[in-house]
Parts: C-alpha cells; structure tokens; sequence
C-alpha cells in the first residue's frame, strides 16, 4: 500500500467521523425554543396560578372549619333551649296536674257544704212548716192578728209590703226601713217563685235590696251578705257601674240591673213574727 491510498483512507473515516449538519440543526433549533421569551411569562402565570388556587384551597378550608365550629356550637345552643324548654314543659305539667288536683278537692270541698246546706235546708224548711201549721191553727182562734201587719202579706218566715209608689232606689230604701223592713232579699227558688207570683199581673218594676257595690264590684244585698250564686241570672247593664251605683229590680218574672236614680215600685221584706 503505497501513501496516496493511506491518506485517502484517511480522508474518508474523517469524514464519517464530522456530526450530521442536519440533525445539529434541528438540536440547536429545538434549544432556541426553550430559550423563547414567550416561554417564560406563561410560566409565570401558570404558577401564579397555582398559587392562587393553593391560597383559595387553604380560605376555603379554613372557612369550613370555622362554619364546622358554628354549626356545632348552634347544635349545642339548640341542645340547651330544647332542655330548657322540656324543663319548663315538664314543670307546667306538673302545676297544671297540681292545680287540676286542687280544683278537684276544692269542688269536692264545695260539694259537700252545699249537701250540708241544703240538709240544713230541709231541715229548717221542716220545722218552719210544723211553725205554719200552728200558726193556722193560731190564726183560727179570735183577737189573733197574725204573724204579719195589716197589709203585709206572710209568706213562711218573712212579711212583704208591695208599695205602688214609685221612687229610686234610695228613696225606696229609706221608706222600707221606716217600716222597720229592708228592700226585698231573695234567699231561694222558694222566696223567687212566690215573688214571681205575687207580681205577675203586674207591669211596674220593683226595687230589691241588691246592688253592685265598690271597690270589689261585687253584687251585695242591703244586709251586707253576698248574691248566691246560681240562684238567678241578671240581665241589662249588670256589669256596669254608674256613678250614683247599679241596682236590681224584678218585673215580668226576670231581674234586671240598672242606674240607681231610676223610679220604680219596690218591695219591702221583714221577718214574720212566728211562735
């Protein structure tokens, strides 16, 4: 081999050993783009971004925790009044049972005085009819004037003058108790039925001995005693107080209440003089 071949030898294998210009090129090309100006604002971005969102996840976190600790402190809250509110349920109950029990004494209580007021009733209405039958037996004999004045009319234990003047209620007061007599008291269905048939031909009011009475605006009867109650229902302005007073009056079977200074008929009642 002489030295022309070796150095063409050579030649070639250092041409096969020289890098491709091509595939240096697309190298440098592919460098030239990350090093773009264009790349690294949008990176910017995207972790500004991100950050962001970090920052947004930790608020939203934060705010659940704090609505988690609302939410609890509301349910105890609620917890506590529910409590609260079963107490006072429980307690009211409680008072309402007692009370419904005190209610039942008291109306038992009631009860029996009334029995006892009416055995005591029945008994006096007993020996008041053994004294009728020996006043009628009385009443037989001569220079017997009878358990009542003249004019009076006896009815049981009590006289009545029915007076055809008419006065107020005061006026008509002061005529009775000249007469030594109150204004008519009503004790019982009794006393109620034989009034009622003593005026039922008649059209005048007539006064009674009731009246609506300060400060406790309770209905009172002359002697002081109080309205039993149950015994009849007033009608008209029975609730009203007028400034010279409310009083009651009968006519046509009923009892009505009214302005003191009105006129009217009135009643006088005193006690028959029985052996």
């Amino acid at each position: 081999m002489n030295l022309e071949t070796i150095f063409d030898d050579l030649k070639m294998k250092s041409m096969k050993d020289q890098p491709d210009q091509k595939s240096f090129g697309k190298k440098v090309k592919g460098l030239r783009f990350l090093s773009s100006p264009c790349w690294c604002p949008a990176a910017m971005t995207l972790g500004i971004l991100c950050l962001g969102l970090l920052v947004t996840v930790i608020m939203l976190k934060k705010q659940i925790f704090q609505i988690s600790d609302f939410l609890e402190q509301y349910q105890a809250n609620v917890t506590h009044q529910e409590n609260i509110l079963e107490g006072q349920l429980l307690d009211y109950q409680q008072a309402k049972k007692d009370s419904q029990n005190s209610q039942k004494e008291l109306r038992e209580i009631i009860d029996t005085l009334y029995q006892k007021l009416d055995e005591g009733y029945k008994e006096k209405e007993e020996l008041l009819q053994q004294n009728l039958d020996l006043q009628e037996a009385l009443s037989r004999k001569e220079n017997y004037s009878g358990p009542c004045p003249q004019d009076w009319i006896w009815h049981r234990e009590s006289c009545y003058l029915f007076s055809s003047g008419l006065f107020n209620w005061e006026s008509s007061r002061k005529n009775c108790s000249a007469l030594g007599a109150q204004l008519l008291k009503i004790k019982n269905m009794n006393d109620l039925n034989f009034i009622h048939q003593m005026i039922s031909h008649s059209n005048l009011p007539f006064w009674m001995g009731l009246t609506l009475r300060m400060p406790n605006y309770s209905w009172m009867w002359e002697d002081g005693s109080p309205l039993r109650p149950h015994l009849f229902k007033l009608r008209g302005a029975f609730a009203h107080m007028y400034p010279s007073g409310t009083c009651a009056y009968i006519q046509w079977g009923d009892i009505f209440a009214d302005n003191c200074i009105l006129v009217a008929a009135h009643i006088c009642q005193k006690a028959a003089y029985l052996l």
